[in-house]
Protein backbone atom coordinates (compact mmCIF):
# COMPACT_ATOMS: atom_id res chain seq x y z
CA UNK A 1 0.00 0.00 0.00
CA UNK A 2 1.31 3.45 -0.90
CA UNK A 3 2.05 5.90 1.91
CA UNK A 4 -0.45 8.69 2.55
CA UNK A 5 0.16 11.56 0.12
CA UNK A 6 0.41 15.04 1.69
CA UNK A 7 -1.62 17.71 -0.15
CA UNK A 8 -1.44 21.50 0.05
CA UNK A 9 -4.10 23.78 -1.45
CA UNK A 10 -2.97 27.03 -3.10
CA UNK A 11 -5.48 29.84 -3.71
CA UNK A 12 -5.30 33.36 -5.12
CA UNK A 13 -7.27 36.04 -6.95
CA UNK A 14 -4.25 36.66 -9.20
CA UNK A 15 -3.22 34.00 -11.77
CA UNK A 16 0.39 35.13 -12.15
CA UNK A 17 1.08 35.14 -8.41
CA UNK A 18 -0.54 31.72 -8.00
CA UNK A 19 1.59 30.23 -10.79
CA UNK A 20 4.81 31.78 -9.46
CA UNK A 21 4.19 30.24 -6.06
CA UNK A 22 3.39 26.77 -7.36
CA UNK A 23 6.18 26.84 -9.96
CA UNK A 24 8.78 27.17 -7.22
CA UNK A 25 7.82 23.74 -5.90
CA UNK A 26 9.62 21.88 -8.68
CA UNK A 27 13.01 23.37 -7.77
CA UNK A 28 12.79 22.80 -4.02
CA UNK A 29 10.68 19.69 -3.50
CA UNK A 30 11.96 16.61 -5.36
CA UNK A 31 9.13 14.21 -5.96
CA UNK A 32 6.38 16.85 -5.85
CA UNK A 33 3.53 17.08 -8.32
CA UNK A 34 1.35 20.10 -9.06
CA UNK A 35 -2.30 19.67 -9.99
CA UNK A 36 -3.51 22.99 -11.44
CA UNK A 37 -7.00 24.00 -12.49
CA UNK A 38 -7.96 26.96 -14.67
CA UNK A 39 -11.41 28.03 -15.71
CA UNK A 40 -11.69 28.56 -19.47
CA UNK A 41 -14.70 29.61 -21.56
CA UNK A 42 -15.25 26.04 -22.76
CA UNK A 43 -14.43 24.11 -19.60
CA UNK A 44 -12.12 23.46 -16.69
CA UNK A 45 -8.49 22.89 -17.66
CA UNK A 46 -6.63 20.30 -15.58
CA UNK A 47 -2.83 20.26 -15.77
CA UNK A 48 -0.68 17.74 -13.90
CA UNK A 49 3.05 18.51 -13.93
CA UNK A 50 6.22 17.69 -12.09
CA UNK A 51 9.92 18.49 -12.41
CA UNK A 52 10.14 16.47 -15.64
CA UNK A 53 7.37 18.43 -17.35
CA UNK A 54 3.67 18.15 -18.09
CA UNK A 55 2.20 14.77 -17.27
CA UNK A 56 -1.36 15.55 -18.30
CA UNK A 57 -3.22 18.48 -19.85
CA UNK A 58 -6.97 17.90 -20.13
CA UNK A 59 -9.99 20.11 -20.77
CA UNK A 60 -12.87 18.99 -18.58
CA UNK A 61 -16.30 20.06 -19.89
CA UNK A 62 -18.38 21.93 -17.31
CA UNK A 63 -21.66 20.09 -16.94
CA UNK A 64 -22.82 22.20 -14.01
CA UNK A 65 -23.41 25.91 -13.57
CA UNK A 66 -21.83 25.46 -10.13
CA UNK A 67 -18.05 25.70 -10.43
CA UNK A 68 -17.63 24.25 -6.95
CA UNK A 69 -19.59 21.13 -7.92
CA UNK A 70 -17.59 20.73 -11.10
CA UNK A 71 -14.33 21.09 -9.20
CA UNK A 72 -15.27 18.44 -6.65
CA UNK A 73 -16.43 16.01 -9.33
CA UNK A 74 -13.07 16.21 -11.11
CA UNK A 75 -10.66 17.12 -8.32
CA UNK A 76 -11.52 14.35 -5.88
CA UNK A 77 -11.06 11.42 -8.31
CA UNK A 78 -7.96 13.04 -9.79
CA UNK A 79 -6.41 13.46 -6.35
CA UNK A 80 -7.26 9.85 -5.55
CA UNK A 81 -5.67 8.66 -8.82
CA UNK A 82 -2.48 10.65 -8.17
CA UNK A 83 -2.23 9.17 -4.68
CA UNK A 84 -2.87 5.65 -5.98
CA UNK A 85 -0.11 5.96 -8.58
CA UNK A 86 2.59 6.16 -5.91
CA UNK A 87 4.75 8.29 -8.24
CA UNK A 88 5.05 11.40 -6.07
CA UNK A 89 5.83 12.33 -2.49
CA UNK A 90 3.87 15.62 -2.26
CA UNK A 91 0.86 17.11 -4.03
CA UNK A 92 0.23 20.83 -4.50
CA UNK A 93 -3.30 21.59 -5.65
CA UNK A 94 -3.62 25.00 -7.32
CA UNK A 95 -7.29 25.95 -7.40
CA UNK A 96 -8.82 28.08 -10.15
CA UNK A 97 -8.24 31.79 -9.65
CA UNK A 98 -10.94 33.30 -7.44
CA UNK A 99 -12.11 29.92 -6.13
CA UNK A 100 -13.37 29.59 -2.57
CA UNK A 101 -11.32 26.74 -1.05
CA UNK A 102 -13.81 25.91 1.73
CA UNK A 103 -16.11 23.47 -0.14
CA UNK A 104 -13.22 21.50 -1.62
CA UNK A 105 -11.31 21.49 1.65
CA UNK A 106 -14.37 20.15 3.44
CA UNK A 107 -14.82 17.45 0.80
CA UNK A 108 -11.18 16.37 1.02
CA UNK A 109 -11.46 16.09 4.79
CA UNK A 110 -14.86 14.40 4.77
CA UNK A 111 -14.35 11.67 2.15
CA UNK A 112 -13.39 8.53 4.08
CA UNK A 113 -11.73 6.85 1.10
CA UNK A 114 -9.64 9.96 0.41
CA UNK A 115 -8.56 10.29 4.04
CA UNK A 116 -6.95 6.89 3.73
CA UNK A 117 -4.70 7.99 0.86
CA UNK A 118 -4.18 11.76 1.24
CA UNK A 119 -3.63 14.13 4.17
CA UNK A 120 -4.37 17.84 3.80
CA UNK A 121 -1.43 19.76 5.21
CA UNK A 122 -2.81 23.26 4.82
CA UNK A 123 -4.03 26.10 2.67
CA UNK A 124 -1.78 28.79 1.18
CA UNK A 125 -3.27 32.11 0.06
CA UNK A 126 -1.12 34.00 -2.46
CA UNK A 127 -1.69 37.77 -2.51
CA UNK A 128 -0.38 40.82 -4.33
CA UNK A 129 1.70 42.80 -1.85
CA UNK A 130 1.01 46.24 -3.29
CA UNK A 131 -2.69 45.65 -3.88
CA UNK A 132 -3.91 43.40 -1.08
CA UNK A 133 -5.62 46.20 0.88
CA UNK A 134 -7.54 47.42 -2.16
CA UNK A 135 -8.29 43.84 -3.19
CA UNK A 136 -9.86 43.20 0.22
CA UNK A 137 -11.65 46.46 0.90
CA UNK A 138 -12.24 47.91 -2.57
CA UNK A 139 -15.35 47.30 -4.63
CA UNK A 140 -13.77 45.79 -7.76
CA UNK A 141 -15.67 42.86 -9.26
CA UNK A 142 -14.15 39.66 -10.58
CA UNK A 143 -15.83 40.35 -13.91
CA UNK A 144 -13.90 43.60 -14.20
CA UNK A 145 -10.65 41.61 -13.99
CA UNK A 146 -11.76 38.81 -16.31
CA UNK A 147 -11.58 36.24 -13.51
CA UNK A 148 -15.31 35.64 -12.97
CA UNK A 149 -16.56 32.06 -13.22
CA UNK A 150 -19.32 33.04 -15.65
CA UNK A 151 -21.52 35.80 -16.97
CA UNK A 152 -23.68 35.66 -13.84
CA UNK A 153 -20.75 35.78 -11.40
CA UNK A 154 -21.20 39.12 -9.61
CA UNK A 155 -18.79 38.44 -6.77
CA UNK A 156 -16.39 41.10 -5.59
CA UNK A 157 -12.65 40.47 -5.51
CA UNK A 158 -12.63 41.25 -1.79
CA UNK A 159 -15.39 38.75 -1.12
CA UNK A 160 -13.37 35.90 -2.64
CA UNK A 161 -10.03 36.96 -1.16
CA UNK A 162 -11.61 37.16 2.29
CA UNK A 163 -12.87 33.58 1.88
CA UNK A 164 -9.39 32.44 0.89
CA UNK A 165 -7.83 34.18 3.89
CA UNK A 166 -10.42 32.62 6.19
CA UNK A 167 -8.93 29.23 5.33
CA UNK A 168 -5.27 30.22 4.99
CA UNK A 169 -2.59 28.66 7.18
CA UNK A 170 0.09 30.63 5.31
CA UNK A 171 -0.09 33.85 3.31
CA UNK A 172 2.50 34.34 0.56
CA UNK A 173 2.92 37.77 -1.06
CA UNK A 174 4.67 38.62 -4.32
CA UNK A 175 6.70 41.22 -2.44
CA UNK A 176 6.94 42.76 1.01
CA UNK A 177 3.56 44.21 2.08
CA UNK A 178 3.80 47.57 3.82
CA UNK A 179 3.01 47.88 7.52
CA UNK A 180 -0.60 48.89 6.87
CA UNK A 181 -1.20 45.80 4.72
CA UNK A 182 0.55 43.48 7.18
CA UNK A 183 -1.57 44.85 10.00
CA UNK A 184 -4.78 44.33 8.03
CA UNK A 185 -3.78 40.73 7.27
CA UNK A 186 -3.03 40.13 10.95
CA UNK A 187 -6.49 41.44 11.89
CA UNK A 188 -8.16 39.14 9.37
CA UNK A 189 -6.04 35.99 9.66
CA UNK A 190 -4.77 36.31 13.20
CA UNK A 191 -1.16 36.77 14.28
CA UNK A 192 -0.41 33.04 14.13
CA UNK A 193 -0.71 32.93 10.33
CA UNK A 194 2.66 33.86 8.77
CA UNK A 195 2.82 36.42 5.95
CA UNK A 196 5.93 35.77 3.86
CA UNK A 197 7.29 37.34 0.64
CA UNK A 198 7.57 34.82 -2.17
CA UNK A 199 11.27 35.42 -2.79
CA UNK A 200 12.00 34.43 0.81
CA UNK A 201 9.86 31.30 0.78
CA UNK A 202 11.54 27.96 0.36
CA UNK A 203 8.99 25.89 -1.55
CA UNK A 204 9.37 23.17 1.06
CA UNK A 205 7.37 25.54 3.29
CA UNK A 206 4.44 25.13 0.93
CA UNK A 207 4.43 21.36 1.38
CA UNK A 208 5.35 21.25 5.08
CA UNK A 209 2.60 20.74 7.69
CA UNK A 210 1.01 24.17 8.12
CA UNK A 211 -0.73 23.60 11.41
CA UNK A 212 -4.37 23.24 10.49
CA UNK A 213 -5.08 22.13 6.96
CA UNK A 214 -6.30 18.72 8.14
CA UNK A 215 -9.43 20.33 9.56
CA UNK A 216 -12.30 22.24 8.12
CA UNK A 217 -11.55 25.73 9.26
CA UNK A 218 -12.70 26.95 12.64
CA UNK A 219 -11.96 30.51 11.47
CA UNK A 220 -14.47 30.07 8.67
CA UNK A 221 -17.25 29.04 11.08
CA UNK A 222 -19.47 32.11 11.58
CA UNK A 223 -20.29 30.95 15.12
CA UNK A 224 -16.58 30.83 15.97
CA UNK A 225 -15.68 34.33 14.73
CA UNK A 226 -13.83 36.41 17.29
CA UNK A 227 -11.55 39.39 17.45
CA UNK A 228 -7.93 38.25 16.99
CA UNK A 229 -5.41 39.15 19.69
CA UNK A 230 -3.93 42.08 17.75
CA UNK A 231 -3.67 45.80 18.43
CA UNK A 232 -5.51 48.49 16.52
CA UNK A 233 -2.62 50.27 14.84
CA UNK A 234 -1.41 51.56 11.47
CA UNK A 235 -4.90 52.80 10.73
CA UNK A 236 -6.49 49.34 11.04
CA UNK A 237 -9.19 48.64 13.60
CA UNK A 238 -11.42 45.73 14.56
CA UNK A 239 -14.53 46.07 16.68
CA UNK A 240 -16.85 43.43 18.13
CA UNK A 241 -20.58 44.09 18.14
CA UNK A 242 -22.22 41.80 20.67
CA UNK A 243 -25.64 41.78 22.28
CA UNK A 244 -28.07 39.35 23.86
CA UNK A 245 -30.83 41.36 22.22
CA UNK A 246 -32.22 40.51 18.81
CA UNK A 247 -32.09 42.88 15.85
CA UNK A 248 -35.29 44.64 14.87
CA UNK A 249 -35.96 43.66 11.23
CA UNK A 250 -37.46 46.97 10.16
CA UNK A 251 -34.68 49.10 11.57
CA UNK A 252 -32.06 46.66 10.30
CA UNK A 253 -33.35 47.04 6.76
CA UNK A 254 -33.29 50.83 7.15
CA UNK A 255 -29.72 50.87 8.48
CA UNK A 256 -28.23 47.86 6.68
CA UNK A 257 -25.96 49.95 4.45
CA UNK A 258 -24.74 51.95 7.46
CA UNK A 259 -23.95 48.70 9.24
CA UNK A 260 -22.62 46.58 6.41
CA UNK A 261 -21.59 48.50 3.29
CA UNK A 262 -18.28 50.21 2.56
CA UNK A 263 -14.62 49.33 3.02
CA UNK A 264 -15.17 46.72 5.70
CA UNK A 265 -14.60 43.06 6.39
CA UNK A 266 -17.40 41.84 8.64
CA UNK A 267 -18.39 38.36 9.79
CA UNK A 268 -20.52 36.75 12.42
CA UNK A 269 -24.06 35.77 13.30
CA UNK A 270 -27.17 37.66 14.35
CA UNK A 271 -30.70 37.06 15.60
CA UNK A 272 -33.83 38.71 14.29
CA UNK A 273 -36.72 39.48 16.62
CA UNK A 274 -38.99 37.74 14.13
CA UNK A 275 -36.74 34.66 13.84
CA UNK A 276 -35.27 34.17 17.33
CA UNK A 277 -34.37 30.51 16.79
CA UNK A 278 -32.57 30.98 13.48
CA UNK A 279 -28.82 31.51 13.20
CA UNK A 280 -28.50 34.26 10.60
CA UNK A 281 -25.03 34.60 9.06
CA UNK A 282 -23.47 37.99 8.28
CA UNK A 283 -20.61 38.07 5.78
CA UNK A 284 -19.31 41.23 4.19
CA UNK A 285 -16.24 42.18 2.15
CA UNK A 286 -15.34 43.96 -1.06
CA UNK A 287 -18.08 46.53 -0.65
CA UNK A 288 -20.75 43.82 -0.52
CA UNK A 289 -22.75 42.21 2.25
CA UNK A 290 -24.34 38.76 2.15
CA UNK A 291 -26.74 37.33 4.70
CA UNK A 292 -28.19 33.83 4.94
CA UNK A 293 -29.27 31.04 7.27
CA UNK A 294 -26.62 29.03 9.09
CA UNK A 295 -28.73 26.64 11.17
CA UNK A 296 -30.51 26.86 14.51
CA UNK A 297 -29.30 28.12 17.86
CA UNK A 298 -28.24 25.62 20.48
CA UNK A 299 -29.05 26.27 24.15
CA UNK A 300 -26.87 29.01 25.61
CA UNK A 301 -25.66 30.25 22.22
CA UNK A 302 -28.32 32.80 21.38
CA UNK A 303 -26.67 36.16 20.89
CA UNK A 304 -25.70 38.52 18.10
CA UNK A 305 -21.96 38.67 17.54
CA UNK A 306 -20.35 40.50 14.63
CA UNK A 307 -16.64 41.21 14.13
CA UNK A 308 -15.93 44.16 11.85
CA UNK A 309 -12.54 45.31 10.52
CA UNK A 310 -11.86 48.55 8.67
CA UNK A 311 -9.37 51.33 8.08
CA UNK A 312 -11.45 54.52 8.43
CA UNK A 313 -12.31 55.77 11.96
CA UNK A 314 -15.52 57.29 10.59
CA UNK A 315 -16.64 53.83 9.44
CA UNK A 316 -16.12 52.50 12.95
CA UNK A 317 -18.31 55.22 14.46
CA UNK A 318 -20.95 54.67 11.79
CA UNK A 319 -21.06 50.92 12.33
CA UNK A 320 -21.30 51.20 16.11
CA UNK A 321 -24.09 53.80 15.92
CA UNK A 322 -26.06 51.72 13.41
CA UNK A 323 -25.71 48.58 15.52
CA UNK A 324 -27.00 50.35 18.62
CA UNK A 325 -29.96 51.67 16.64
CA UNK A 326 -31.08 48.31 15.23
CA UNK A 327 -31.10 46.44 18.55
CA UNK A 328 -34.61 45.51 19.60
CA UNK A 329 -35.80 46.88 22.93
CA UNK A 330 -36.88 44.62 25.78
CA UNK A 331 -40.46 45.74 25.18
CA UNK A 332 -40.28 44.85 21.48
CA UNK A 333 -38.89 41.42 22.26
CA UNK A 334 -41.52 40.81 24.94
CA UNK A 335 -44.28 41.74 22.51
CA UNK A 336 -42.92 39.32 19.92
CA UNK A 337 -42.61 36.56 22.50
CA UNK A 338 -46.15 37.15 23.71
CA UNK A 339 -47.31 36.68 20.13
CA UNK A 340 -45.50 33.32 20.05
CA UNK A 341 -42.61 34.85 18.12
CA UNK A 342 -44.82 36.20 15.37
CA UNK A 343 -45.13 39.77 14.22
CA UNK A 344 -48.09 40.30 11.84
CA UNK A 345 -47.06 40.31 8.19
CA UNK A 346 -43.67 39.68 6.62
CA UNK A 347 -40.44 40.87 8.19
CA UNK A 348 -38.75 41.92 4.93
CA UNK A 349 -36.09 39.19 4.93
CA UNK A 350 -38.06 36.44 3.18
CA UNK A 351 -36.11 36.76 -0.07
CA UNK A 352 -32.84 35.97 1.72
CA UNK A 353 -33.76 33.91 4.78
CA UNK A 354 -36.80 32.06 3.50
CA UNK A 355 -40.43 32.31 4.60
CA UNK A 356 -40.94 33.15 8.25
CA UNK A 357 -42.80 30.64 10.41
CA UNK A 358 -43.10 31.49 14.13
CA UNK A 359 -43.52 27.80 14.95
CA UNK A 360 -40.33 26.71 13.16
CA UNK A 361 -36.97 27.71 14.59
CA UNK A 362 -35.02 27.62 11.32
CA UNK A 363 -35.64 27.92 7.62
CA UNK A 364 -33.67 26.71 4.59
CA UNK A 365 -31.29 29.27 3.16
CA UNK A 366 -32.89 31.03 0.22
CA UNK A 367 -30.17 33.37 -0.94
CA UNK A 368 -28.16 36.38 0.08
CA UNK A 369 -28.64 40.10 0.38
CA UNK A 370 -26.07 42.35 -1.26
CA UNK A 371 -25.69 45.98 -0.23
CA UNK A 372 -23.28 48.01 -2.32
Amino acid sequence: MNPVLPITLVTSVHPLQRDLATGAVFCDVPGAVVLRYDLLPDGLRRVVSDAAGIVEDVLVPLEHACLGCAQREDVLPTVAAIAASGRWSDLVLALPVAADPAPLLAALCAEEDLREVVAVRGVVAVVEAAGVVEDLLGDALLSERSTASGDDDERAVGEVLAQQLDEADLVVADGIPDEHARTLLAHLCGPAVPVLPLDRVDATQLTAPLGGGHRTSVRADPLAVHRPPVTDTCGVWTTELTSAHTLHPGRLLERIEDLGAGRLRARGTFRLTTRPGTVCEWNGAGGQLSIGVSGTWRPGERSTHLVVTGTDPADRRRVRAAFADVLATTREEAAAQAADGAVPGEDGFEAWLGPRDPHVSAHPSAGSFVAE
